[in-house]
């Protein structure tokens, strides 16, 4: 749980299954978090591109990249910068700050694997 490509993968799992969800049943996930439904096909654009960020995420983590694991930091933690600005000036549900909040916790969790000191522990 303390590697950042453990935290990176994790993050691009979770928007692997958002993705799948936003694609292929986007009004029970907006109804389960209390937002109002639609037929504009743009939700499932948005799934899409969240599968292949998270895509990416899961299979680029692998290679242990410390500059790409810092990156998604900064963009992950300016999510909710955004989604507030959508909240309060264009009148996006009050909800999407909690998609918002899943991202910053990604980010935190990462940035916490990234500047954490590791010990070794040696048998004795």
């Amino acid at each position: 749980m303390r590697s950042p490509a453990t935290s990176v993968r994790a993050f691009g799992l979770y928007l692997l299954g958002l993705a799948l969800a936003l694609m292929t049943m986007p009004n029970t996930l907006l109804a389960l978090f209390g937002m109002p439904t639609t037929q504009d096909p743009w939700i499932r654009v948005a799934g899409m591109l969240a599968g292949l960020i998270g895509f990416m995420y899961a299979r680029y983590a692998y290679h242990a990249d410390r500059r790409f694991f810092e990156i998604t930091v900064q963009l992950r933690a300016s999510v909710i910068v955004f989604f507030l600005a959508f909240v309060v000036l264009a009148s996006a549900p009050w909800q999407l700050l909690l998609f918002a909040a899943v991202d910053l916790a990604g980010a935190a969790w990462t940035w916490w694997t990234l500047t954490t000191k590791r010990t070794l522990s040696i048998p004795v």
